[in-house]
């Protein structure tokens, strides 16, 4: 049975990671967990691209071997996934032999076929993007900041025929309304196309650039970084293989919008169709962290060190803000007030909660979750509360509405609340009779219970403190959503665990 596989992208080796990288891997995460919680086979890949001159440069200017400073690059960017609990199940490094190989007999093929020639080129080259650039590529003019300096160059390299596909792309852009998520940015693309496309140079010279993946039909030239790079995603699981077969097509290439025009909206597609591969099915592209409205990057200096929140405030906290903030597809502001806002909704509404429910069972129920036994109006409004949150919420999962899902997974949460303030057990414990004692039963069985389904929601967003509520209501781990999302009295004689604060306050979680 085919796996659902999903990727990010992986990223370049010439910065520390910032958070644009953990927000992307947080989403493929939250979306890989959700499918596993589906009951499907996930193959979750990210890694790290080592190729290319920018590489190549700050090796040179730390006076150590690239793939020594690359090999440090890959032990940061490993430990931003492990910081975040992102659940990866392959990690892949450009430099690695599985790589090479496949890329070396892509272009040994390409050039088989006729559709990689030699020929000389003058024009505008950008370090910064590490590509050929064109007239068209000015804005009112100039070269966009994000080229950097632009110089002219003349020089012989091989090119790929990417301009004979461009018909074809367009009409496989057309026809296939899924293919890139957002749908907006499928217009963008298409207005991209109505330019003719050029051929992709896919080679640099030795005596310019000498880090990279020889060409196997000319050594003097290594291969650009892109037509290297992109082969990541079916080199990484085998193509050529039984066990490619088992993976591909992707289901979801996870992107920023900077690198889908024209790296993976043009270069791939294209190169995918002239080796004979089925398309991607869908690409996820996400969009920037703002910061004062302008994007959060390292050359404008004004990035945040996503370990350092987590360091702090915790992982789970971390990822929640990060999915709860951004539109899949938007871009959204970062500020530590906003930070904090979002953090306090989970201390206030979510670990209140919890540490209502852990007080009042031990003060109560001797540490025991008691029975239900009467189902009145609160109760009932609960219960439709929910029957109307668990269904939704997995719709917006699937549809990538991870914000709104998580919107009312905490308008649920608030209901659990408002429910324990309606049925107040702390007046009920003062009352010697058996009415409200069933009632005050009741009503710590449902805050329970609430408390549970919540958690089983939450598990694909906060993994580690649904694990955490799992154990305070005496629950082996929940692995699916199926048979855990009716509402029920399951827990009834289970032992809570004794009261915990999950989201100290702000002051002194920094404390």
């Amino acid at each position: 049975m085919k796996q659902f596989y999903i990727t990010t992208a992986i990223d370049y080796a010439n910065g520390m990671p910032h958070l644009g990288h953990a927000y992307e891997k947080v989403l493929a995460d939250v979306i890989s967990r959700v499918r596993r919680m589906r009951g499907e086979s996930v193959h979750f890949l990210t890694g790290l691209d080592e190729h290319g001159q920018k590489v190549q440069q700050s090796a040179e200017r730390k006076g150590i071997e690239p793939l020594v400073f690359c090999d440090t690059m890959a032990d940061a960017f490993k430990a931003l996934c492990v910081k975040l609990e992102v659940s990866n199940d392959d990690y892949i490094r450009t430099t690695e032999v599985r790589h090479k190989t496949v890329v070396e007999k892509i272009l040994q093929d390409l050039y088989d076929q006729g559709v990689i020639y030699k020929a000389k080129y003058k024009g505008f080259y950008s370090a910064r993007a590490e590509q050929f650039l064109q007239e068209k590529d000015k804005v009112e003019g100039a070269w966009p900041e994000i080229y950097g300096e632009v110089t002219e160059i003349s020089e012989e390299n091989y090119f790929f025929k990417l301009s004979e596909h461009q018909d074809w792309l367009i009409d496989y852009i057309k026809t296939h309304e899924d293919f890139i998520f957002p749908k907006f940015r499928a217009k963008q693309v298409l207005e991209f196309l109505k330019e003719p496309l050029n051929d992709l140079c896919i080679s640099r010279p030795k005596e310019r650039l000498n880090w990279g993946i020889e060409l196997p039909f000319d050594v003097n030239y290594v291969t650009y970084v892109w037509f290297d790079a992109l082969i990541n995603y079916i080199s990484a699981v085998g193509y050529g293989s039984e066990r490619f077969e088992n993976c591909w097509p992707v289901d979801y290439h996870v992107i920023g919008k900077d690198i889908l025009v024209p790296a993976h909206a043009i270069y791939w597609p294209i190169m995918l169709k002239a080796i004979g591969v089925e398309m991607p099915k869908s690409f996820v592209v996400h969009g920037w962290w703002l910061a004062a409205g302008a994007k959060m990057s390292k050359s404008t200096g004004n990035t945040v060190e996503p370990l350092d929140l987590v360091d702090t405030f915790g992982a789970d906290a971390f990822r929640y803000f990060l999915m709860r903030e951004m539109n899949v597809g938007q871009d959204s502001d970062f500020s530590q007030e906003l930070f904090d806002v979002r953090y306090n909704v989970l201390a206030n509404d979510l670990g209140n909660l919890v540490s209502r429910l852990l007080n009042m069972g031990h003060r109560y129920c001797e540490g025991t979750v008691p029975a239900m036994h009467v189902e009145e109006g609160p109760e009932k409004e609960l219960k439709a509360l929910w029957d109307a949150t668990g269904p939704k919420v997995l719709e917006l999962y699937d549809g990538l509405q991870f914000h709104t899902a998580l919107e009312d997974i905490f308008k649920f949460i608030a209901g659990v609340n408002r429910y324990a303030e309606v049925r107040a057990p702390w007046k009920l414990a003062k009352s010697e009779s058996a009415e409200d004692r069933k009632l005050l039963e009741t009503s710590l069985a449902v805050m329970a219970e609430g408390l549970r389904l919540a958690s089983v929601l939450l598990a694909p967003v906060i993994p580690s403190t649904s694990r955490r509520i799992e154990v305070l209501l005496g629950l082996p781990e929940v692995m699916a959503f199926e048979g855990q999302l009716d509402w029920s009295d399951c827990l009834k004689g289970n032992t809570l665990g004794e009261k915990v604060i999950l989201f100290p306050r702000p002051e002194l979680a920094k404390a």
